[in-house]
């Protein structure tokens, strides 16, 4: 199993989900089998008490779960069936922990964010990436969206855990994607990028491939910027 995490930074709704839908369309044509998992920070367990004035429109799966529009948004593009467990949230992660731990799980251990939370996230990952979504053949790549901004409190547990699954897992296997805001029509376009780069940086995490959401094409020379501040390979920066 392959998995291609997608982050985003500077703000929210940036268009990560359709990103992560269109690589996964990409690699679909490619021969290969994808599959997706969407996490969602919050606390809630799933988003069908929440505003759609907030969040949006509530997406139901096959199987009666109540998930974030992303999740429609992958089964369009790839032509797939998600479940439940495709949609990973704090809510459904720490309620998976106190579980755990009432049925004695842990054998007496102090309940800790690292290893028990991260190890649980990493579960889920592994069992939703593993399952059918479409004929009997087993994905081969998992696209993982990670929601929220990068810099979020919510979401540290989430990138802690990934950065694990990295440590864990042959190089050639996990690659990380951000997605982020080009500013328009200042001189120092590329500083919020550049910002939560080494926000990710800072956790372990180092980005392969930049998606900049611009409304210009970028210049080569913002293109080597990013690559000297970010080390990205220039190559694998790509406006959105």
């Amino acid at each position: 199993m392959k998995y291609i995490v997608v982050t985003g930074g500077v703000i929210s709704g940036l268009g990560k989900g359709i990103t992560a839908s269109s690589i996964g369309l990409l690699l679909k044509d490619r021969g290969y089998v994808v599959t997706s998992v969407k996490i969602d920070p919050y606390l809630n367990v799933d988003a069908g008490t929440m505003s759609p004035y907030e969040h949006g429109e509530v997406y139901v799966l096959r199987d009666g779960a109540e998930t974030d529009l992303d999740l429609g948004n992958y089964e369009r593009f790839l032509d797939i069936q998600l479940r439940a467990a495709h949609n990973i949230t704090s809510g459904k992660v720490f309620q998976q922990v106190i579980q755990d731990e009432r049925r004695g799980k842990y054998m007496g251990q102090t309940i800790q964010f690292v290893p028990h939370v991260t190890q649980t996230i990493q579960d889920m990952i592994h069992e939703a990436a593993h399952m059918p979504v479409g004929d009997s053949s087993l994905p081969q790549i998992c696209i993982v969206e990670l929601g929220g901004t990068v810099g979020d409190i919510e979401s540290m547990h989430f990138l802690e855990a990934l950065r694990q699954m990295k440590s864990k897992l042959p190089p050639e296997n996990m690659c990380f994607l951000h997605v982020s805001l080009l500013l328009h029509g200042s001189d120092e376009k590329t500083k919020p990028t550049q910002h939560c780069v080494q926000t990710l940086r800072k956790l372990g995490i180092f980005p392969d491939v930049l998606v900049l959401r611009a409304d210009v094409p970028i210049t080569e020379k913002t293109r080597q910027k990013l690559h000297l501040h970010c080390q990205v390979p220039p190559t694998h920066i790509f406006t959105n």
